[in-house]
């Protein structure tokens, strides 16, 4: 097993850890975030693995592992935890997720200031458990902020947050991420839509998402 200041890392918690690593530096290569701004989490048990606050994300190594407890107290690494861990925590006490991926994606953060909710632009939405809502602002790292992000999130795996991003989960990394850049992509096309002069996008029906909805179960290869 490997060793990090600060706690005995297990191997699943490692893997899980270049995994994490490995999708933060996604959502910069991406054009999801800028710097070190967003953040990124995994569940391994009880033990949820966090990107550290205010380190790049090229920088992070192996011997980095930071990681808490549901209860929010430090079990692995002496860095300091992202100031965006209560909304985090939030979400994994209150739902199934796995991991949890919060970026400050310019489309959707345009989208969080103009509207309470997406419009219906685009089938995807059902992939997100229905209209993505907006969280009301509130400071960044506060329990306030992770409280309207668990009511924005009801019945919906994302969720955008005012004047400041996105927040998705799934039951890995990888889908948690798909979300993400899904949400992204829906708010720059409804962003790319409803500019023309003149013209106003056609939006699905409550209707027509669900039947996508249950078409999705099936999608992708069995198992």
């Amino acid at each position: 097993m490997a060793e990090a200041q600060g706690g005995r890392v297990r191997p699943e918690e490692a893997s899980a850890w270049e995994a994490l690593v490995t999708t933060a530096r996604r959502t910069v290569a991406d054009g999801l975030v800028v710097g070190t701004s967003g953040n990124v989490s995994v569940r391994v048990g009880d033990t949820v693995l966090v990107t550290p606050s205010g380190v790049p994300y090229d920088r992070l190594t192996p011997a980095d592992v930071t990681g808490v407890g549901l209860d929010g107290r430090q079990l692995l690494g002496t860095l300091v935890p992202t100031s965006e861990l209560p909304m985090h925590l939030a979400v994994y006490r209150a739902t199934d997720a796995r991991a949890v991926v919060h970026t400050h994606a310019v489309h959707a953060t345009a989208v969080s200031t103009l509207v309470p909710e997406l419009p219906l632009v685009h089938y995807m939405a059902a992939a997100l458990g229905g209209p993505v809502r907006v969280a009301p602002y509130a400071a960044y790292g506060t329990d306030e902020l992770a409280g309207h992000v668990l009511r924005a999130l009801e019945d919906r795996s994302g969720c955008l947050l005012r004047n400041h991003g996105t927040l998705t989960h799934g039951s890995s990394l990888d889908q948690a991420y798909d979300r993400t850049a899904q949400l992204d992509w829906m708010c720059r096309l409804w962003l790319t839509a409803s500019s023309v002069p003149g013209l106003t996008p056609s939006l699905l029906t409550p209707g027509q998402l669900a039947e996508v909805g249950e078409r999705l179960r099936g999608y992708g290869q069995p198992g």
